[in-house]
């Protein structure tokens, strides 16, 4: 096994990975590669398998069949230490799921004191650069009730930065969001895709998607039917489900 990933040199490595709800499978057979540095946007109809599939990434979901390698580590043997897994893991929500009785800065910091044994004064100046990085300063001391979905969303992705993970996972971040608060965090996504960071991406965002994603991956049924560059997928798809998706999405304005 290679010193980056699994094998075949991926970062995050599916193979054959199965999960069922009691009878509803809602995973089949999933293979999935992730090179380092690059993002992979999951597309599909809500039911179809995103969210299930990345909080099996994070092992918030045991898999019933199937192997996930992270960073050279497979997450899915038994043994697994699921809370050293998780540092290296982030995973951002659709609601924002941040303390409203802490401040923003004590939400960011809380978890590298707790989990990194990071000093007071160390985690908030590094909480304090994300918050400035990410156009959050001036809230640093406010709680969460004051500020709007899109800043909450945001903040929530600077407490999941703070962590220094190595793959970030990201589920449909936005759908929650007033459409004119959006933009600002597509626009927080965008600047860590060009930072470098490995993302694994669940959105209803087609345009962001295709701008944003080195794959793009079509979900059907816990299947992935299609997969491929962003330009290939949006506009020859293959796959006739992946067809009428898309032409679902473009009749309604959203591609």
């Amino acid at each position: 096994m290679s010193s980056n990933g699994s094998a075949s040199g991926s970062f995050v490595h599916m193979r054959g990975v199965s999960k069922w709800f009691g009878p509803l499978q809602v995973l089949n057979s999933i293979d999935l590669d992730v090179s380092e540095h690059n993002v992979v946007c999951l597309i599909g109809a809500s039911g179809s398998g995103k969210s299930t599939l990345l909080r099996c990434l994070n092992r918030l979901e045991r898999i019933e069949e199937g192997e996930i390698v992270i960073d050279g580590q497979s997450i899915t043997h038994e043994k697994v230490d699921v809370n050293v897994l998780r540092k290296k893991i982030g995973i951002v929500f659709q609601a924002y799921n941040l303390f409203p009785h802490m401040t923003v800065l004590d939400n960011i910091t809380l978890g590298p004191r707790k989990a990194l044994g990071v000093g007071r004064a160390d985690a908030n100046r590094a909480a304090e650069e994300l918050l400035d990085r990410f156009g959050l300063a001036d809230k640093r001391l406010e709680y969460p009730d004051r500020l709007s979905g899109g800043q909450q969303q945001r903040a929530a992705i600077v407490r999941a930065l703070a962590m220094k993970p190595k793959v970030m996972l990201l589920d449909e971040v936005t759908s929650a969001l007033d459409p004119e608060l959006v933009g600002g965090v597509l626009e927080v996504i965008r600047e860590l895709a060009e930072s470098g960071m490995t993302m694994v991406i669940a959105t209803h965002e087609m345009g962001f998607a295709r701008d944003i994603a080195n794959r793009v991956c079509f979900l059907d049924a816990g299947l992935i039917l299609e997969e491929g560059p962003p330009a290939r997928i949006f506009e020859s798809p293959e796959n006739p489900r992946t067809q009428q998706f898309l032409q679902r999405i473009l009749e309604a304005g959203r591609l």
